[in-house]
């Protein structure tokens, strides 16, 4: 019999998290740590309900857990938000990160850092895990430094780029882009997105598995985490509407005055997923596929 593995994941109550608490399965015990009440009830299992933004108590539940594994997927990754509340971004982004780190260090633990292809400054795309940050916003900024921090381990330690995330939550209410679209176009409304910002969207069941593999794996170092298409975002989120069954005229392109106010953007940060296909077994996927992924999963979800 294999032995029971302890991982601790982090943001389990939103959309990332939540979807590795769902795809865990032994030989992993999962612990979820979010700061609302469990949203799964599953042998192999543990809910922790706390604020990582207190280090005192993360050190606690992370030295009562003692995990193999940390997969570090809680962030504030509104873009605007980020840029109007820059010490909060901060906090979580940053020290959340640092504070994991330094346990991590002093138990050995491998951990896996959730970052973003928007630490890229988007001017050329196809990104590999070789080419140089370059942010152009405050979120970026901080998970940046996040990236740093964690590749300063000795070593086992992994940073994940990943894209856009498609799909539903599969647990809770998780905030994604594309819940937001639907949601807007479910209303019968207007869903404005940039025809500019070129994307590689990965569905959120392949991300949560293909973190779940690394995991168990020896690998140390960057990967990037993306699906197979390259899309702009009004050109992805017209075939997402058209997969939902949602009028597709609905979708229409934003103008720059559209996006005034708001925080810069790189333009096109796709990422080339070649490493990820060559090294783990989970398939990347392309967008439609992926999205029947999600759906099929989310449909087969008893809690």
């Amino acid at each position: 019999m294999a032995r029971i593995r302890r991982l601790l994941a982090t943001g389990c109550g939103g959309f990332v998290g939540s979807a590795v608490a769902h795809e865990m399965r032994p030989p992993w015990e999962c612990h979820a740590l979010t700061r609302g009440p469990a949203l799964l009830h599953r042998e192999g299992q543990v809910w922790h309900t706390l604020n990582i933004l207190s280090a005192p108590d993360l050190e606690r539940v992370f030295n009562a857990v003692s995990p193999d594994v940390v997969i570090h997927a809680a962030a504030c990754a509104d873009i605007d938000l980020c840029e109007a509340d820059k010490d909060a971004a901060h906090n979580i982004n940053v020290e959340v990160t640092r504070n994991l780190a330094q346990l991590c260090r002093a138990r050995e633990t491998r951990m896996i850092l959730v970052s973003t292809d928007t630490v890229f400054d988007g001017t050329k795309g196809n990104y590999t895990e070789s080419d140089p940050p370059g942010p152009v916003n405050w979120y970026a900024e901080t998970k940046a430094a996040a990236e740093r921090i964690v590749a300063g381990l000795p070593s086992n330690w992994v940073v994940v780029r990943t894209s856009l995330v498609a799909g539903v939550p599969l647990l809770g209410s998780g905030k994604s882009s594309i819940s937001r679209a639907l949601s807007v176009l479910q209303a019968g409304g207007e869903f404005a997105v940039s025809g500019r910002e070129i994307r590689s969207p990965i569905d959120v069941v392949t991300l949560a598995r293909a973190l779940i593999e690394l995991a168990g794996m020896d690998f140390s170092g960057y990967l990037h985490l993306a699906g197979n298409d390259v899309l702009n975002r009004f050109d992805m989120t017209r075939r997402i509407a058209a997969k939902f069954g949602l009028p597709v005229h609905l979708v229409v392109p934003r103008t720059s005055a559209d996006a005034s106010g708001g925080a810069p953007r790189p333009l096109d940060v796709s990422l080339c997923n070649a490493k990820a296909r060559s090294i783990l077994k989970t398939p990347m996927l392309g967008l439609e596929a992926g999205l029947d992924l999600a759906l099929s999963t989310k449909k087969g979800i008893v809690l």
